[in-house]
């Protein structure tokens, strides 16, 4: 999801997570280097940007003001002293740490600051995060780190005590809703119907919203509404759709454990205003008749751990099948 740049107070949620920042940009009392974290897709990276943003603004106040020549160069993505930092195949290698560490021995060229986010930073390797550490183990004040993660568990924890980690908590739902109609142009119902099935993850939502997961959607949830207790080849047929490559296994996953979590939440409470799937309340109401609280947790255990194997490349077809097994349809 593209970072939009815009001031502090333009943005919606994370209210601890500004407070601090602007706090420390108020007092000249910034930390050399930041851990932004929290589930995917909630804004970290937009805030990392917006603070890089505020911290060169040339009016010199707590927050960007979005006129002078450095917001505009910030805004326009070619500030030369803000810069990102990104994975290039599957890992951060060493190369781009040292060309950053290269860089940092010099003054900023135009800024106060010279601002590295690391996005994805989890995704550093092993030479690379060891070089990174010297860097923060030798601060310099013209330079500010800003790590940014979904996983901060993949970090070493000596990276992580090094760090002021800012957790980044899910957005309201509401929050969710105007972002989705205000900036993405998303009819309000549709807007309201995605944000409750988004976890609090604008990225998530805005995912949600593609044709073809709202296709894949409907078809996992059919599948589970044509299941019977004695339809032993629809569950076959159901099995086949699962493991069929030509779709993503992980989207089909996440649709059934939240399919689930919504029958344990209508279980337990007996409302349905929290659900995920609101266009599918009749269904899970149903559904939710038939089974027992105990048979609803084991099947969002069984999901999480096929889950967990799959990342792990473990045999597709026998995992699908003992998660099947373990399923309460």
């Amino acid at each position: 999801m593209e970072a939009f740049l815009m001031s502090f107070k333009d943005i919606l949620g994370h209210a601890k997570p500004i407070g601090i920042l602007q706090n420390a940009i108020q007092h000249n009392r910034m930390a050399h280097a930041y851990l932004f974290h929290g589930m995917a897709g909630v804004g970290k990276l937009t805030l990392a940007l917006n603070f890089a943003k505020a911290l060169n603004c040339l009016q010199g106040a707590s927050d960007a003001c979005d006129c002078c020549i450095s917001c505009i160069k910030t805004d326009h993505r070619n500030h030369p002293d803000i810069e990102m930092i990104e994975a290039e195949g599957q890992y951060i290698r060493i190369d781009a740490v040292k060309d950053l560490q290269e860089r940092m021995k010099f003054k900023p060229m135009e800024g106060k600051k010279r601002v590295a986010i690391l996005v994805d930073a989890d995704r550093l390797n092993n030479a690379a995060a060891n070089a990174l550490l010297k860097t923060l183990e030798e601060p310099s004040p013209a330079n500010i780190l800003i790590l940014v993660t979904d996983r901060p568990y993949q970090l070493p924890i000596t990276i992580l005590s090094r760090c002021q980690q800012i957790r980044f908590n899910p957005l309201a739902q509401e929050i969710v809703t105007t972002l989705l109609h205000e900036r993405f142009s998303v009819e309000n119902t549709q807007a309201g119907l995605l944000a409750a099935a988004s976890g609090g993850s604008i990225g998530k939502a805005l995912d949600l919203n593609r044709e073809a997961y709202l296709t894949l959607k409907n078809e996992v949830l059919n599948f589970i509404a044509g299941i019977s207790a004695d339809s032993s080849l629809h569950r076959l047929t159901f099995l086949r759709f699962l493991s069929d490559d030509k779709r993503d296994i992980m989207d089909k996953l996440d649709i059934l454990r939240t399919f689930f979590r919504d029958v344990l939440i209508l279980r337990e409470t007996g409302r349905a205003e929290g659900l995920m799937h609101q266009d599918r309340v009749d269904q899970i109401t149903a559904f939710a008749g038939k089974r027992t609280t105990g048979d609803i947790l084991t099947a969002i255990r069984a999901i999480d751990s096929a889950e967990r194997r799959l990342i792990q490349n473990t045999n597709k077809s026998l995992t699908l099948e003992v998660m099947m097994f373990k399923l309460a349809l």
